[in-house]
């Protein structure tokens, strides 16, 4: 990985405010959820390293991790020490993520607390296929109990891979409809989140939020889960893949170490929007610029 800092300005402030085109052909894409080990980045990393590597023999292009996952969810033990607790880019600790992306030539996305300067972050740190630092995204809406440990990220983010633009999103951005509605009018294709969804009310957020995300835009979502208990919370599992028309198309379970792969489909894509046709309706009906954005190829 490289030292390059995620930049905050959008490289293109004259983003589309309607869809770009579609993708060649099917990009295949993991969801996984493990437990993570509270504090322990070392352990953490190799856990990544080996679903990548698990996700790279089924075909998987790209690995979506959960939020926080590098350290585990624990505000209080990261903010307590962030130097042992966070990372930064070139962290020799992650270097078993990047050996694992170049060895496969797979992707990953990865959830983790950052430091930034005396500000501390949480983070999906993007991995190219090659292994190498290819930006992070800072998560933009924070929850509640976040705001005494965090900052707020300023821009979105979309990478590009095989000729599909990914949106991405932690947790909390999900339940904010503009959030994934500033990535489709980048263009984007699918919307990726790494998140915690807890038991009971943070299932039915996630099982609300995400179809509707998805029929919203007319993108597929992805959503990347915990499981078991980190930072207290009890975890709920169940990443999974929404298609374009809200509809579920793959579901991890609530509570075992498991990768969901999914082909998204760019045909399936474009039947869609021309049935649905929000995005093309709303690009009619509206002058307002796009938000702040920054935009990455995954060489």
């Amino acid at each position: 990985m490289s030292d390059t800092p995620a930049p905050t300005a959008p490289t293109a402030p004259n983003a589309p405010t309607a869809p770009a085109g579609y993708p060649g052909r099917p990009l295949r894409i993991a969801t996984v959820q493990a437990q993570a080990v509270a504090g322990d980045i070392p352990a953490n990393a190799a856990q990544a390293a080996g679903l990548i590597r698990e996700a790279a023999r089924a075909g998987a292009r790209l690995v979506l991790f959960a939020e926080k996952f590098l350290s585990g969810y624990e505000p209080e033990l990261i903010s307590a020490d962030p130097v042992r607790y966070a990372v930064q880019p070139g962290d020799p600790r992650l270097a078993p993520i990047a050996e694992a992306c170049r060895e496969t030539g797979t992707a990953a996305i990865v959830g983790a607390a950052v430091r930034d300067g005396d500000d501390l972050r949480v983070s999906a740190l993007v991995l190219g296929p090659d292994g190498g630092f290819v930006t992070r995204y800072d998560k933009q809406h924070l929850f509640k109990s976040e705001r005494e440990h965090y900052r707020p990220g300023t821009a979105g983010c979309t990478v590009e891979l095989d000729g599909w633009r990914l949106g991405l999103g932690v947790c909390y951005d999900s339940g904010f409809p503009e959030h994934a509605r500033a990535a489709a009018l980048d263009g984007c294709h699918a919307y990726l989140v790494g998140a915690l969804f807890s038991v009971g009310h943070g299932h039915h957020e996630s099982r609300t939020w995400f179809p509707a995300r998805a029929l919203d835009n007319t993108l597929y979502t992805v959503l990347a889960n915990h499981i078991g208990r980190t930072g207290g919370w009890c975890t709920c599992g169940g990443s999974a893949v929404w298609g374009p028309d809200g509809r579920l198309i793959a579901e991890a379970g609530e509570d075992r170490r498991e990768l969901v792969v999914v082909d998204l489909d760019p045909d399936v894509l474009r039947t869609t929007r021309e049935t649905e046709t929000l995005l093309a309706d709303l690009a009619l009906t509206t002058g307002r610029p796009p938000a702040p954005r920054t935009r990455f190829t995954l060489a």
